[in-house]
């Protein structure tokens, strides 16, 4: 083991056990090389003479660049061409600390590490399964949960996917299913990994208030009794809730000063909560009772060493342009106005359910109230010949889930609602 990493773990068994045991064994070897090529061109900065830094410069010492790309961007050019760190750039992971708080009141003064950037949640994930997930370690999540998930955790790590039900009953007014949830966290075995993504992808569901509630109880609970927790937050479409009596936060901000036997980690990003698919722009943020402020960057470095030894950095651009658009004076009015959009959407969506009670003769809403989706079972249960069916005769796109069909309703235009769910109805039927 490197010493560097050592030093690292000794922290952590020290100042943060929990996090130390949650460790898989490629975490407790990972490090940021704080003493290698990146240290040495941080000593080299703002030299008169400097060779240090593997970038091309001109010679008045901005990056070199071509005019073709140049002309097209409006920011420094030291702020786009150049390197990123690879914890990320330091004003934005500062800014966005700053908005984790004020999206979620109830964390208040508790502390949490710096965020990293990463390459958006995807990679994100893959950070956290890097720095957690062995082979047949169990990953805790609903069965409804994002497909990705599988090729991110299982796939790459070796993780085995433990689900429960989703739900605790069939239709539209199903709740989501907290004894399936406790009795998956006290089963057999003392390290849990516990995915949560909410609003969820693929049902559009987030927990309301209530339940909110009982799934931190569910989890203190599990670690009163001995249980060590990672608890994972996948944030993707965090602040788009659409309802009253919804849980506006994320469970991060529960989970970070719950016990000293669970660690959260938050992963989310500007992908979805500011509207940039193609910027590729995440962060990874740990919290814990248990951890102290060395062990947090202990934590914090652990994963800019994956980020260094996975992608090296992330785009540098992209960073630049979301810090200077949550500067801007109109950044607030124009997440109202995108919010506002999406929640018409939602709107049209539930009054066109509520206004054909036949639908449910073919297929069933699950439950919704969030995020870009919401699903339908459909009665004959092969959601791939509805699919197939919608493609061929009606013009529709969907995405099918086995049973299910899921309606992307974040990209269809409120008008063609009514529309979208006649040929669903008919597509059904016919198959």
């Amino acid at each position: 083991m490197n010493p560097q990493a050592a030093e690292l773990n000794a922290v952590l068994k020290s100042e943060g056990p929990a996090a130390y045991r949650l460790l898989s064994t490629k975490g407790k070897n990972i490090f940021f090389p704080r003493k290698g090529l990146v240290a040495q061109g941080l000593d080299a900065k703002g030299k008169t003479i400097n060779a240090s830094i593997g970038e091309a410069k001109e010679d008045d010492g901005t990056p070199l660049r071509l005019a073709p790309l140049a002309k097209l961007i409006n920011i420094p050019p030291a702020d786009a061409f150049s390197y990123a760190p690879s914890f990320g750039k330091p004003a934005l992971r500062d800014r966005w600390a700053e908005m984790i708080r004020e999206k979620n009141p109830s964390l208040g003064n508790t502390p949490f590490s710096r965020p990293v950037a990463t390459n958006a949640l995807t990679h994100g994930l893959a950070v956290a399964g890097y720095m957690f997930v062995d082979e047949e370690d169990e990953i805790i999540l609903p069965h409804h949960y994002w497909g990705n998930y599988r090729l991110v955790f299982s796939e790459a790590y070796g993780g085995v996917m433990k689900t429960f039900e989703t739900f605790d009953g069939e239709g539209p007014e199903a709740r989501f299913n907290i004894e399936a949830l406790s009795a998956a966290l006290m089963s057999d075995g003392e390290k849990k990994l516990l995915l949560l993504n909410f609003p969820n992808n693929p049902t559009g569901y987030t927990p309301t208030i209530s339940e909110f509630e009982a799934i931190i109880d569910a989890v203190e609970k599990a670690a009163q009794a001995g249980k060590t927790i990672l608890a994972i937050t996948d944030d993707a479409y965090f602040g788009l809730v659409f309802r009253e009596g919804v849980a506006g936060e994320s469970t991060f901000a529960r989970f970070a000063s719950l016990h000293e036997n669970v660690v959260a980690c938050k992963v989310d990003g500007a992908t979805k909560e500011d509207y940039v698919w193609g910027f590729r722009v995440g962060f990874i943020s740990f919290a814990g009772k248990g951890l102290s402020t060395k062990a947090l960057a202990a934590l914090e470095d652990k994963a800019a060493g994956r980020v260094r030894g996975s992608i090296s950095n992330d785009s540098h651009l992209a960073q630049s342009l979301l810090l200077a658009a949550y500067g801007d004076p109109s950044y607030g009015s124009e997440k109202k106005r995108a919010f506002n959009l999406l929640k018409s959407r939602h709107d049209a969506l539930v009054a066109e359910l509520k206004a054909h009670p036949e639908y449910s003769d073919r297929f069933t809403a699950l439950p919704f109230n969030s995020g870009y989706f919401m699903c339908v079972k459909v009665a004959g249960g092969d959601g791939e010949a509805v699919r197939q069916k919608l493609l061929k005769d009606y013009d529709t796109g969907v995405i099918a889930l086995g049973n299910l069909v899921r309606v992307a309703y974040s990209s269809l235009p409120e008008a063609q609602i009514p529309q979208l769910f006649s040929n669903l109805y008919a597509a059904c039927g016919e198959v």
